[in-house]
């Protein structure tokens, strides 16, 4: 399965044209696709508008909605998080190392474009949906 990242959801909803947003079009209705509950919360509070807010929250509600956190991811994303600063690399967001972590260990894809998530694919196994299995 594929968890979507808020960087990609907000280029789609504004209609920015990305390869990440290109690819999260291609994707939507033809394969199984994931949003985690602190992934909705940040997507959804960018909406101004209440007509733009329910639209959204149909869309994203409709898909696999995954609980990111708890204790034991809790736990591996601090790991992580230490790992990537003994290799001079500070991870810049705790809910990022939380998604990345998230997915590492439950191996699935994250489509994103944050850069924030390279370092987790470059040193910590966490599998791009850019890129072919």
């Amino acid at each position: 399965m594929i968890l979507v990242d808020s960087s990609v959801w907000i280029d789609y909803f504004k209609g920015a044209v990305t390869v990440q947003a290109e690819r999260l079009d291609a994707l939507l209705g033809k394969e199984p696709l994931m949003v985690g509950d602190l992934i909705l919360t940040e997507v959804l509070q960018g909406f101004d508008g209440e007509r733009d807010f329910h639209q959204a929250r149909k869309l994203l509600t409709s898909l696999d909605v995954v609980e990111i956190g708890g204790r034991e991811i809790a736990i591996q994303a601090a790991r992580h998080f230490r790992a990537l600063r003994r290799l001079g690399v500070t991870a810049r967001k705790t809910i990022d190392t939380l998604i990345a972590t998230f997915c590492i260990e439950k191996n699935h894809a994250l489509l994103y474009s944050d850069r924030a998530f390279e370092p987790f694919v470059e040193h910590l196994g966490l599998r791009s949906a850019l890129t072919p299995r």
